[in-house]
């Protein structure tokens, strides 16, 4: 390997070790890249516990009141705006706080109930769902993970209730998605009382109006001179050298929200203040983005079902050529991919909040293609229900314009969705990848110290996944054909990866559309999983209850048909593709 292909694997290494440390159960995504099925993550579909239920269905039932009667989502775009008596109510209604401890004044809600909570957001106003994502999500979770029991007595019984709001400064010129190319400086004092931080951040939600932000700042390593590791700090405004660049930051979409940029120069911040361990900033943020994604699919699932009733009112309302439109087979189309895209949004959500709720730790790769599918998925959601209102969707006096100006930053934030594409095939494409280099390091050198051991072992691992179809327990008999058929793409997408690693091997680290293929047969994997997880759920729920379903669950089932179809052809890309062709052309135009 050369010197930046095995600076590329220590890279890859690292951003697993951010996150968790010591021996790891293997994890659903994961357990797919070795050609297994990790069926304890995913079945049976997870639900809310029984004695959480009353409290989480009285708070939406409280929500849904205070949206319907002080929610104005328009105005809130036209005034760029969240009105303040708007956040004084959703901090009495519980969401400001909704997954913090009872003993600092919040709910105590597990992740997928504050899951439910976006969704119901999410389906009217993007910038309100986006606002209480950056105050609660990721604006007070560090806090709620790793903050002392003295930083959360004395910080968060007012976050939550949202007589302060908090904000996640992680943002800079440098530092987008390259989340470790963080910039602004935090200089320890000569007493090590306090820290020195100067740096500009920018595109930060609630910069201007928050009372708490947790700021990311780079700090020198003890005895080791020259290097620097990220320190995840608390910061309060009023504190001198604090000053707001733009308090408000004007822009296409989630206008609403205070999108800032701001400066620290020579800002004192007590070392008290410092959240998490020091130096471990980035597992910080990295983590807080982590959970910050799971409400990102919830809020996007809410948006793509206020599509699906957008979308079938006016098929069954509006008249063309003497017809209402869903007679037409290209309405009926899009109405019918808004249905499956949001059932399996939904699905997706649930399972991934849920691991989170388990308590497991690993489950980075899940968190990132939920993000990139659900953002994905809704902008399908979206422009298809454009499409079907035609040109009044066109205008202000319908949601839709709205919704399309705000869905489109959801691609791009908290990571893009580029950047997740090529870190989930990567992190993926590890576990089988170090099998394989362990057996060809064997070939050349067989005397190594316990290379035949290793290698042995690694060969089983990839010989069984090689000959062994996955089994996918589904509990309802009428949905065995289609948990064999995910089984089998399971098994060719395991093939289609070995084959892959050892036809490239290490160049593959840079070869951007081959990953991009496999991450999207790996994501409609998890997607599949979860639709026939949710099926079988309804379906056992039907039958405990003396039901029959009355018919087959017709969006599932095209989900499904549809998703192992996709996963066909992103394997069969692998082999049959234009990407030399792409390459030399936009080499072309680059110049």
């Amino acid at each position: 390997m050369t010197e930046a292909e095995l600076q590329r694997q220590k890279e890859m290494q690292q951003a697993e070790e951010l996150l968790f440390t010591g021996p790891q159960a293997l994890g659903f995504v994961k357990g797919l890249f070795h050609g297994h099925f990790v069926s304890d993550w995913v079945m049976p579909y997870p639900r809310i516990a029984a004695a959480e239920r009353p409290k989480i269905d009285q708070t939406l039932g409280d929500l849904r009141g205070f949206l319907d009667e002080h929610l104005d989502a328009p105005e809130i775009d036209r005034q760029a705006d969240i009105p303040r008596d708007v956040i004084d109510g959703l901090g009495r209604v519980g969401v400001l706080g909704a997954t913090a401890p009872p003993e600092v004044g919040g709910d105590g809600f597990t992740q997928m109930a504050n899951c439910r909570i976006l969704e119901e957001i999410g389906r009217r106003c993007a910038s309100t769902s986006v606002f209480v994502n950056a105050h609660h999500s990721i604006g007070i979770r560090a806090l709620l993970l790793f903050g002392t029991q003295e930083q959360q007595r004395q910080w968060l019984p007012k976050l939550v209730t949202g007589e302060q709001l908090g904000a996640f400064a992680l943002t800079e010129r440098e530092a987008g998605s390259d989340a470790a190319n963080v910039q602004m400086t935090a200089t320890p004092s000569a007493d090590g009382s306090h820290f020195v931080l100067n740096g500009e951040k920018r595109y930060i939600t609630n910069a201007a109006i928050a009372q708490v932000l947790t700021v990311m700042a780079r700090t020198p390593v003890p005895g080791k001179e020259g290097k620097t590791s990220i320190t995840a700090f608390l910061v309060t405004p009023d504190m001198p050298g604090f000053e707001i660049l733009e308090a408000r930051m004007p822009k296409m979409g989630i206008r609403g929200t205070a999108t800032g940029r701001f400066a620290m120069r020579d800002v004192k911040v007590p070392k008290e203040n410092i959240l998490g361990p020091p130096g471990k900033g980035l597992k910080v943020a990295l983590t807080v983005l982590d959970f910050g994604r799971t409400t990102f699919g919830a809020c996007c699932t809410g948006a793509a079902k206020t599509c699906l009733e957008l979308a079938v009112k006016h098929a069954n309302t509006r008249k063309q050529f003497n017809k209402t439109l869903g007679n037409f087979h290209l309405v009926k189309e899009k109405i019918a991919r808004i249905a499956a895209d949001a059932y399996a949004m939904e699905a997706m959500t649930t399972i991934t909040a849920s691991l989170i709720d388990r308590g497991l730790e690993d489950y980075m790769l899940e968190t990132a293609m939920l993000k990139v599918f659900t953002t994905e998925r809704l902008w399908e959601c979206i422009n298809d229900a454009f499409q079907i209102y035609g040109g009044s969707a066109y205008f202000v006096d319908l949601p839709l314009e709205r919704m399309l100006r705000d869905a489109r930053i959801n691609q791009i934030g908290e990571g893009s969705n580029e950047v997740l594409t090529s870190f989930i095939a990567l992190v993926g494409m590890r576990g089988p990848g170090m099998e394989f280099k362990e057996i060809y390091d064997t070939m050349l050198k067989p005397t190594r110290e316990g290379g035949i051991g290793k290698a042995w072992s690694a060969g089983m691992h990839r010989l069984g996944a090689t000959v062994r179809i996955p089994d996918v327990p589904v509990r309802s008999a009428e949905l065995r054909s289609f948990a064999n058929q995910l089984g089998r793409s399971i098994w060719r997408f395991n093939l289609a990866v070995n084959k892959s690693l050892i036809l490239y091997r290490e160049p593959i680290l840079d070869m951007q559309l081959v990953q991009e293929r496999i991450a999207g047969a790996a994501m409609d994997l998890f997607a599949s999983t979860a639709v026939l997880s949710r099926w079988d759920s309804e379906i056992q729920f039907a039958q405990g209850n003396g039901e029959k379903p009355s018919q087959r669950n017709t969006a599932a089932e095209l989900f499904l048909r549809q998703s192992f179809r996709r996963i066909r052809n992103y394997l069969a890309g692998l082999g049959d593709n234009d990407d030399k062709f792409i390459l030399r052309a936009a080499d072309s135009a680059l110049g």
